[in-house]
């Protein structure tokens, strides 16, 4: 019975090679991504009145949302005189078309902590954001519609 044992023993005693762990590749929302704002609109009581890009003006404004989180950043592409620069970010939410923003930081601080409803649609690499900005405080009441194309690699 002890030299079954001792075979058992040893057998017991070496070490398995350790099972290789598969990682499954989580697919990636379409919201997720770099984008670039192309055009954008407000509209204040049926009125609707171009934002972006201005008349004039030569600016540039992005937005990256990973898993978590959005930033977005707006800044002119003059090389002289006082440079403009807009910043914000914060958490995010998305079910189906849903979509809200919960900004967070922001330059304009007075906007930090609200958040905004949008719907969603995404049309191969391009994505439409419309809804209602509104701060009672700062009598802001209006919805906007921004389009953005996704920036390749």
């Amino acid at each position: 019975m002890k030299f079954l044992f001792i075979p058992l023993l040893a057998l017991a005693s070496c070490k398995q090679p350790a099972a290789e762990t598969a990682v499954a590749e989580v697919p990636i929302a379409p919201i997720q991504g770099t984008w670039k704002l192309i055009s954008a609109v407000k509209i204040i009581k049926g009125d609707t009145a171009v934002t972006y890009p201005e008349k004039g003006q030569e600016d540039e404004m992005i937005k990256v949302i990973n898993g978590y989180h959005f930033a977005f950043f707006k800044h002119d592409l003059k090389k002289g005189g006082k440079p403009t620069f807009d910043s914000g970010a914060g958490t995010y939410s998305i079910a189906g078309d849903s979509y809200t923003e919960n900004l967070q930081y922001c330059n304009y601080r007075e906007w930090e902590g609200h958040s905004f409803d949008f719907k969603v649609v995404f049309k191969g690499d391009t994505l439409q954001q419309k809804g209602i900005e509104k701060i009672d405080s700062l009598k802001i009441d209006h919805e906007i519609v921004e389009t953005y194309i996704k920036i390749k690699k």
